[in-house]
């Protein structure tokens, strides 16, 4: 049994000792900072994660894959049948996406660079009503297209943009060929405002470049 004097310096002793080990936990978080938080692996000016065209031997395009999702949104054009009777020859919603990377480089720079990549996926019109009221909402995807400025690939293609259809109906095809010049060069050539793309449809792309405060 401790009598008191013992009891008082044993009390003494772990009363020193934890402050020991305080001091001590102190000095080693001072030392050694905590971890940093996750962060993306995406490193500014480059977007290694999200690929850029893929084609075979032979020349045509492969497939993307649906990680165009992750791009910048582009816009949605629709030209319903109701408003180009008797009817439209692209009646249903177009989701347009563009590169990451060459998005950041039009927003800097105001030039599209080479190899620039568009998706276009074709969306039907489903419902007409909504609770909102009644509008054009969209459906299911029915096809993609794609748009690629490619001056070493094309380099005898107006622009240097080729566009390639994998169809507009399900199951899309896995590859692609070029389509002629006269099938879409031709129009957005004649009709697009900045380098074969229709910035002027385009409220995301013309505020990319505009000055600061507009």
């Amino acid at each position: 049994m401790l009598t008191g004097s013992k009891t008082e310096r044993l009390m003494a002793i772990m009363t020193a000792g934890a402050g020991i080990a305080l001091l001590a936990f102190v000095a080693l978080t001072a030392a050694t900072p905590l971890s940093p938080e996750p962060v993306s692996t995406v490193v500014r000016g480059q977007m290694s994660d999200l690929p850029k065209p893929q084609y075979t031997a032979e020349g045509r395009m492969l497939r993307p894959t649906p990680s165009y999702r992750q791009w910048t949104f582009v816009g949605t054009p629709l030209t319903p049948n109701e408003l180009n009777l008797p009817a439209a020859p692209f009646p249903e919603f177009h989701n347009v996406y563009v590169h990451p990377d060459d998005f950041r480089h039009y927003s800097e720079t105001g030039e599209w660079p080479n190899g620039t990549y568009f998706v276009k996926e074709l969306v039907s019109i489903g419902a007409k009503r909504a609770s909102s009221g009644n509008g054009y909402f969209q459906g299911e995807f029915i096809g993609l297209e794609v748009s690629v400025k490619d001056a070493d690939r094309f380099p005898d293609v107006p622009g240097n943009w080729a566009y390639f259809s994998f169809g507009h109906e399900y199951p899309l095809a896995d590859s692609a060929g070029p389509q002629r010049v006269s099938d879409c060069n031709v129009c957005h050539a004649a009709n697009a405002d900045d380098d074969w793309v229709f910035t002027q449809f385009y409220p995301v792309l013309r505020a990319a470049i505009a000055p600061a405060g507009q």
